[in-house]
């Protein structure tokens, strides 16, 4: 994981929603759920680089990983 970011907050940044809509074009984007997004996660695994669009708190999810 390199980093778990709030939507809400991010997403007024114009880099970030650049980046967004870059990884969207490119199939980097997975949607957890169909409910009302309110975090994303990056990741990497084996040098590809995913984007996860999750309805659960940037909060929750770091105790989560803990």
């Amino acid at each position: 994981i390199i980093g778990v970011f709030d939507l809400d907050i991010t997403s007024q940044s114009y880099r970030t929603r650049q980046y967004l809509n870059r990884a969207e074009r490119n199939g980097e984007v997975v949607s957890i759920s169909e409910e009302l997004p309110k975090s994303f996660v990056v990741s990497t695994r084996d040098g590809r680089e995913r984007t996860y669009i999750s309805p659960i708190s940037p909060a929750t999810l770091i105790k989560r990983c803990k």
